[in-house]
């Protein structure tokens, strides 16, 4: 899943642009999240537990989901120098393990006299949105940016 970073000024933005990124949810994923935030409900890691929940089988974290929409954002669109300034998340159903997880995100207004582009987030399993919400990021401008590129 490494997206090839594409570098995008506020300028060549325009509503509608859309980029997307599939991700298969390995259990070595959801254990590695675990790891990194410290949220060892057993939900997420013991099969034996999650067999006896509503699920019937481990899930992924909501936010590691969550985090797919994030690495649209720093490397695609709008890519490097892009910088959050809010998400919401409604998370519609749960993400299992070996799911295929496509994200979309999608410009769905700008706002110049502030850098800021409001995106359209998504992400579904198979035909069933599993999560959905809304980014607002600073977008540096093309004639502003002091930002280094970086290496391709």
């Amino acid at each position: 899943m490494i997206l090839a970073l594409r570098i995008l000024y506020f300028e060549d933005l325009s509503v509608g642009m859309t980029e997307t990124l599939s991700k298969t949810i390995a259990a070595s994923d959801v254990v590695g999240f675990a790891q990194l935030t410290g949220d060892r409900n057993p939900i997420h890691l013991s099969e034996h537990f999650a067999a006896k929940t509503q699920f019937g089988k481990r899930i992924a974290h909501g936010l590691y989901t969550a985090s797919l929409i994030s690495a649209v954002l720093g490397t695609r669109l709008p890519g490097p120098g892009a910088v959050y300034i809010s998400q919401t998340l409604n998370f519609r159903a749960p993400v299992k393990i070996g799911d295929q997880v496509d994200v979309t995100v999608t410009v769905a207004e700008l706002i110049p006299e502030r850098q800021r582009a409001r995106l359209a987030c998504s992400c579904k399993v198979a035909d069933e949105i599993v999560l959905d919400g809304e980014a607002l990021v600073k977008v540096p401008s093309a004639a502003k940016s002091k930002r280094p590129l970086p290496r391709l």
